[in-house]
């Protein structure tokens, strides 16, 4: 078992091939592999793993949950003749934390950051027949400068931390492309105009091609010949078919630029976040978003296949929400592909917990792999806000340094400004779009009365030191609920409800204050699913109802009086 599809549908060439399935393995729990030569064809490994799962999922064969501070991959793969002509690129989805990439026993390619994908060109270090390529993948969750999200420091799982994850845990794959090619491209539709703006960069000289069809029906083109570099080109739609809530709608799209072609897709949608309100298509649209971890017992941070992905977007769907904060984590690519064909709404979020940005040299390790986030799930229509950074707090008595928190947030509206961003969620702002709270409040009365100003003359007060908020600013509850159920073994929040009735009326209460004011646009419950000892999702960890879905669909999806 291992995952065969795609991992960027929104970039496919056919010219590719997976590389996932069982490798050879090896922990260097000394960090001494490069000097012992581990990187070459003759050494001796002693264990198999299945690529892409973690060294600590059942899944991966291994299953060994014991810190793993250095650990080696190697596996074969052979090169036609006919594929030498042009560039090989070597894919990695994801490798936590830091990798090395040697082929034929030399070094090829490097990367920082155990979230985002990374590619190396390998075109110098292939030959025609058998090849052997080896991943060295070095991961400290205990580093204070190592972003680890939800990842335990302990040894085992503990209060909201659980299960680590080292090495490659998404999709590996080689692309044999054309020295004449297209590097990489981002869209910028335009609803209201019925047109979509092209921008790529390109390698080589030649005829750049865009292509758009709905249905298989084409929909308008444009061509221009280049020298290379960026280029830009305006596709004027002869159809107009909007992205919507719940149904998405995705136009195809072909890329050509001499041999080279790209199957691509977008959708035409408009995002305001304005009047205390957010509109799609002119539309104002309640955010009913749940927590989301992309955490799986079998595979921990990989999803055990393709159609898991698209069934928690519809988990969420049945339970009443139309979205989810991707929390702690970057998502694989191959899940907000889901997210757009179903229309469902994400924030984008980083996993900067277990970053000390008390230090300002935090800065570095965060800016650098989340601008290479940005860039990647740019182009996916059903993001719709990013938040690089979740709950940051002091640390042993030193202030966070704000400096960070201002950096991240002008980088990423330099490098996106078509979305809002919120530059911490819940504490301590710094600069941000969008003013959002956790409020983990249990008794519905008092609940309801911390928002009760916001309602009736749109002030409030925060509960959290060192942050106001100013009036007429956007508003989002981005974590609430996570209410604790009788049956728990492990923990939720509050005092457990001793009747499912009873579990209803207090969930509906504390949604019912949200939905019903006004001056709040979008609420987010924790969470979807269990994840090990934090047993307060709406599902099992293994994806089981906890509860009538039909009666949370009822309490979630009501109609919010923004939207009125």
């Amino acid at each position: 078992m291992y995952r065969s599809e795609h991992p960027k549908p929104q970039f496919m060439r056919k010219t590719w091939e997976n590389l996932n399935g069982i490798w050879e393995f090896e922990r260097d729990t000394a960090c001494s592999g490069e000097e012992r030569g581990l990187f070459s064809a003759g050494a001796a490994y002693t264990e198999k793993i299945n690529v892409p799962f973690c060294p600590e999922s059942p899944l991966s064969g291994i299953g060994n949950r014991d810190f793993m501070p250095s650990v080696w991959y190697r596996r074969k793969f052979t090169v036609k003749k006919e594929n030498l002509g042009g560039r090989i690129f070597l894919h990695f989805g994801a490798v936590d934390y830091e990798a090395a990439v040697y082929i034929n026993g030399i070094k090829s390619g490097a990367h920082k950051g155990g979230y985002v994908s990374f590619k190396t060109d390998i075109t110098p270090y292939v030959h025609e027949g058998e090849n052997v390529l080896c991943v060295h993948a070095k991961d400290d969750t205990r580093n204070r400068l190592v972003p680890s999200g939800k990842q335990s420091e302990q040894y085992a799982s503990y209060g909201c931390f659980y299960t680590r994850t080292t090495g490659i845990w998404q999709t590996v794959w080689l692309e044999y492309v054309p020295e004449t090619h297209i590097e990489t491209v981002k869209y910028f539709p335009d609803a209201d105009a019925g047109a979509l703006v092209v921008q790529a960069r390109l390698c080589g000289a030649g005829e750049f091609s865009v292509e758009t069809a709905y249905g298989g029906k084409p929909t308008g083109s444009a061509r221009a010949l280049t020298s290379g570099g960026l280029v830009t080109l305006c596709v004027p739609l002869t159809e107009k078919h909007l992205w919507r809530l719940g149904k998405g709608g995705l136009y195809d799209v072909t890329l050509s630029f001499g041999k080279d072609e790209v199957q691509s897709y977008f959708g035409l949608r408009k995002i305001e976040y304005r009047d205390m309100k957010f509109y799609l298509n002119g539309e104002s649209v309640f955010q009913r978003l749940v927590l989301d971890q992309g955490f799986y017992p079998e595979g921990v941070y990989t999803a055990p296949s393709d159609e898991e992905l698209l069934a928690d977007i519809r988990r969420g769907k049945a339970a009443g929400f139309n979205g989810a904060r991707l929390h702690e984590k970057v998502f694989e690519e191959r899940y907000l592909y889901h997210c757009d064909k179903e229309g469902y709404l994400v924030w984008g979020e980083y996993p900067n917990w277990g970053l000390d940005i008390s230090y300002g040299e935090a800065v570095h390790p965060v800016l650098n792999e989340w601008l290479e986030e940005v860039e990647r799930d740019f182009n996916h229509p059903a993001i719709v806000g990013w938040c690089p950074f979740n709950e940051t707090w002091d640390v042993n008595g030193r202030k966070q340094d704000d400096r960070v928190l201002e950096t991240v947030y002008r980088a990423t509206k330099a490098a996106d400004p078509t979305r809002p961003v919120i530059d911490t969620s819940g504490n301590y702002h710094v600069v941000t779009d969008i003013y959002d709270i956790h409020c983990y409040e249990q008794d519905p009365e008092k609940f309801a009365a911390v928002f009760e100003p916001l309602k009736t003359t749109g002030e409030f007060e925060d509960f959290m030191p060192r942050q106001s908020y100013t009036k007429g600013q956007l508003f989002f509850v981005s974590e609430y609920g996570g209410t604790a159920w009788a049956a728990l073994t492990g923990w939720g929040y509050g005092n457990a409800p001793k009747t499912e009735e009873e579990w209803y009326a207090r969930v509906r209460a504390l949604t019912d204050a949200l939905l019903d004011n006004p001056n709040i646009f979008a609420f987010c419950y924790t969470q979807l699913t269990d994840v090990e000892q934090e047993q307060n999702g709406l599902y099992t960890y293994d994806r089981k109802p906890k509860f009538d879905v039909k009666k949370l669909h009822a309490i979630f999806s009501r109609k919010a009086a923004a939207e009125e």
